[in-house]
């Protein structure tokens, strides 16, 4: 008897110790630092703790990061030397699948015009500052109109890539990317009305990233029925107290995505290379020169064996080939996915036409001070507050224009969208980091750099410019053209015809990288780097876009190797 009784209590222990290690279990999002619940129906700190890793945004790929050797690995034959080897790391990040097509910038442009209407005088120039220059196509001694009159918008160019962009063009719709699907996720997460994007948008209610973080309820100018819980789809959780929780998304809800960005030139560099195997600079025989394996541009494959691997200009002047059997199948860009893509996946990093990067140029990458997440061109703004402390989100009628070097008039920030201002002396005093907001010139690389061109070479004539007092110290003694606008609102352009200027290198020219439809094979090799000045374009740059990857290195976690 005494035996059934213990055995029973020994039962009912074991139930009751089960039934405690279930609780205890169950409890998975009990804070580690406090003990605490985590989303807890009672309110307090609510984070999503079942993440389950960053999905791919709308036309990227993943691109592993890892340590490559960035720079050339051919013979010099311009003599830049300014892309000497160099070991560098990228952390793992998205980017285009293919360049930005014809297509793909029309929707935008399509945007712009319904939210802000170029035939109201007040929004004219923030359309007429998107649009790509077409004029790019003429030739002096060529008829190219049929692409000046249709490349953009014919649908017979719909897949080609854009462009005509500037790189400062190339920005603006990376910026517009970032918005239009963030808005489409927390639509689809029940955070947003649905087809509020098509149905609720107009110049003073627009959805910005930043101002949906920042000041949720002054999105869409303010209209709250469009976040209401009352109007959309989601269930907002109610604590003890009567109050709510979960309204608005945060980035703690990982439902917002990282901003989309033109690439650097490290990360452009190493996608281009596709890499398989460890690239190094003085031992690259059987190594890659391309973007694909081999030392030729041809395939060597028995199916396609012969056919080009890319779009480029082969020899003195044959764009295509002969008729009838075309050597790479386009005689000026092509239509995108033409040809094999690289081992990441990616289309086109090398030919069709050179892409934009974020990085401004500078003869050498300073690969003695950083070697991590290389990037040359950080100018570190921070959001504008109003006298409460609240963020000052732009108005319609608030809207700055800046006048370019060139002429061109664009928009500093759109209706909606958050001010910038420079960073002060609130975010650097003691900082070893940084110290000042534009960043552009740090270390520029020999002794001059750290001294006014003026100073270190008795030019007089640059004493009026104000050099002195300039947060950024300039070495390079370039051309400074001047346009201003005056009381009609007429340009006034004054073009610098000094003698005495010794580069076209300043802070406004930006890396482009890649051979085009009108380079030779020379600039197929991804390590070549040029530049342009960034609020010019041409008939041979466009640009694809790419996104920080968050989270884990890579993808799948790594298995266990014996």
């Amino acid at each position: 008897m005494k035996k059934v009784i213990t055995i029973k209590i020994l039962l009912v222990l074991a139930v009751s110790v089960t039934m405690v290690g279930c609780k205890r279990s169950s409890s998975s999002n009990s804070s580690r630092a406090t003990g605490w619940d985590i989303n807890s129906r009672d309110g307090g700190f609510q984070y999503n703790t079942s993440f389950k890793g960053q999905e791919a945004a709308p036309g990227l790929v993943m691109v592993e990061g890892g340590t490559f050797t960035m720079g050339k690995v051919q013979d010099d034959v311009m003599h830049d030397w300014n892309n000497t080897p160099n070991q560098q790391h990228v952390q793992s990040f998205y980017m285009d699948e293919t360049e930005v097509t014809n297509l793909m910038y029309l929707e935008y442009l399509d945007w712009i015009k319904r939210v802000y209407p170029p035939t109201e005088d007040n929004f004219r120039k923030i359309y007429n500052g998107a649009l790509p220059d077409t004029l790019v196509w003429r030739n002096r001694l060529g008829y190219n109109e049929v692409m000046t009159e249709n490349y953009l918008r014919h649908p017979g160019y719909q897949d080609y890539p854009v462009v005509g962009v500037s790189w400062i063009q190339a920005v603006e719709f990376a910026n517009w990317r970032s918005d239009r699907v963030n808005e489409m996720y927390l639509e689809d997460a029940g955070y947003i009305v649905r087809d509020a994007k098509l149905n609720s948008v107009s110049s003073d209610a627009t959805f910005s990233t930043d101002t949906y973080i920042n000041a949720p309820t002054k999105v869409y100018g303010g209209n709250d029925s469009i976040t209401n819980p009352d109007n959309t789809r989601r269930r907002v959780q109610t604590t003890a107290s009567g109050d709510t929780i979960n309204v608005y998304a945060s980035r703690e809800t990982g439902i917002i995505s990282p901003k989309y960005r033109l690439p650097t030139e490290a990360e452009w560099e190493y996608a281009a290379l596709g890499l398989t195997s460890i690239r190094n600079y003085n031992i690259y025989r059987g190594r890659k020169k391309y973007p694909w394996d081999g030392q030729y541009t041809r395939s060597g494959k028995r199916k396609v064996r012969g056919d080009q691997l890319a779009n480029f200009k082969q020899g003195k002047g044959d764009y295509g080939g002969i008729a009838g059997w075309s050597d790479d199948g386009a005689d000026i860009t092509n239509a995108v996915k033409s040809y094999e893509p690289n081992d990441y996946g990616l289309y086109d990093m090398a030919g069709n036409v050179a892409e934009w990067v974020a990085d401004v140029y500078r003869p050498i990458v300073d690969d003695e001070f950083n070697d991590f997440n290389y990037y040359r061109g950080n100018v570190y703004s921070k959001n504008e507050l109003n006298e409460d402390g609240t963020v000052k989100v732009v108005m319609p009628g608030e809207i700055v224009f800046d006048t370019l070097p060139n002429g061109k008039v664009v928009a500093r920030d759109l209706p909606g969208e958050i001010a910038q201002v420079p960073v002060d002396e609130d975010e650097t005093y003691l900082r070893t980091n940084f110290d000042r907001s534009d960043n552009r010139n740090f270390r520029d690389g020999d002794q001059s750099s750290s001294r006014y061109y003026r100073e270190s070479f008795g030019d007089d004539e640059e004493a009026v410019d104000g050099e002195r007092n300039s947060v950024t110290r300039k070495m390079y003694n370039s051309p400074k053209h001047s346009v201003e606008t005056d009381s009609s609102g007429q340009l006034i352009r004054e073009y610098d015809k000094s003698d005495k200027r010794t580069s076209l290198i300043n802070d406004e020219v930006r890396v482009y990288k890649g051979g085009s439809w009108k380079d030779r094979e020379y600039w197929l090799d991804p390590a070549q780097r040029r530049y342009f000045p960034q609020d010019m374009a041409t008939d041979y740059i466009g640009f694809r876009c790419a996104m920080s990857r968050v989270g884990s290195k890579s993808e799948t976690k790594n298995k266990t190797k014996n």
